[in-house]
């Protein structure tokens, strides 16, 4: 059961990653934030990626660097600037979206079909997003929906999930062409490279806010690299797809700790509503 270790340990890693960005946000620039996420993280990787040889690269290598660097470059500033707007109960769950939108982005990019029980698993998604704001069903049947909507927070993430979607199927080939170490530090190291200009194009006096406040940053970068190492020492004992389940469990945490650390309002429906969602992706990986 090693495996499940590592796997939830993965998990709770990438859940403190967003309760770090949650609290540095409310002192620094959400531009430096996500820049600092993959900077951080490029950086305590490094260490671990000289000891290892690097791997032959593989033609499609480059393609996928670049393709997956630049969205993931776009998806992090959004997901920070989601996680800064709104609570991270209703905007971390729905990024199990992901999967909705790959069952269009998977035959394309890797020639993976949906079978039904990922049509179930979508399902069980869909009903989760709507439970998420049940609160709101006073207003009329649609509008848990529509509260999805009028919230810019939700409204990014639900960005991010679908440019994730792509991202995901565009690091099996970056894996595939490389090495799974070698592509998470090479692919941090190429988005901390994109987002650079952004830092003074968009933020005042960047490198005094990073001074002042490089514990927070480092520490989520920190977090971001145990996540994907647990990540990489799990893959080696199981196969992906357990690993996978169990660490959307981070979106369970994540809600949990936006009750007790940030004292976020309408937990129960959230709760459940994150819980539906969960079950839909796991069916959706498992299945």
């Amino acid at each position: 059961m090693l495996w499940f270790f590592l796997a939830i340990s993965t998990a709770i890693f990438t859940s403190l990653q967003d309760v770090l960005g949650k609290r540095t946000l409310q002192n620094i620039d959400a531009t430096i934030v996500a820049w600092s996420w993959s900077f951080f993280t490029a950086l305590v990787l490094l260490p671990v990626q000289v000891l290892v040889e690097i791997p032959d690269l593989g033609s499609q290598f480059w393609v996928a660097l670049v393709v997956g660097s630049v969205l993931n470059a776009i998806a992090s500033v959004l997901y920070i600037q989601a996680i800064s707007t709104s609570d991270l109960s209703l905007c971390l769950p729905l990024i199990a979206f992901s999967p909705l939108f790959m069952a269009i982005s998977s035959p394309i990019i890797v020639g993976e079909w949906l079978s039904w029980m990922d049509g179930l698993g979508i399902g069980l998604i869909v009903g989760g997003s709507y439970l998420l704001n049940l609160k709101d069903r006073s207003r009329g049947y649609f509008a848990p929906f529509q509260a999805l909507v009028r919230e810019r927070g939700p409204k990014l993430m639900l960005v991010v999930a679908l440019l994730w979607s792509i991202t995901a199927n565009v690091d099996k080939v970056g894996v595939q062409n490389s090495s799974p170490l070698f592509w998470s530090w090479a692919g941090f190291s190429a988005i901390a490279l994109l987002q650079f200009p952004l830092l003074f194009s968009r933020s005042p006096n960047p490198g005094r806010q990073i001074s002042q406040h490089w514990l927070g940053l480092s520490l989520m970068g920190l977090c971001t690299a145990i996540a994907v190492l647990f990540q990489m020492l799990a893959l080696k004992l199981t196969l992906v797809v357990q690993v996978i389940a169990i660490k959307r469990t981070s979106v369970l945490f994540g809600v949990l700790w936006g009750k007790f650390l940030f004292h976020e309002s309408g937990i129960r429906d959230r709760f459940w509503g994150a819980t539906t969602m969960l079950i839909g992706v796991v069916l959706m990986t498992l299945f």
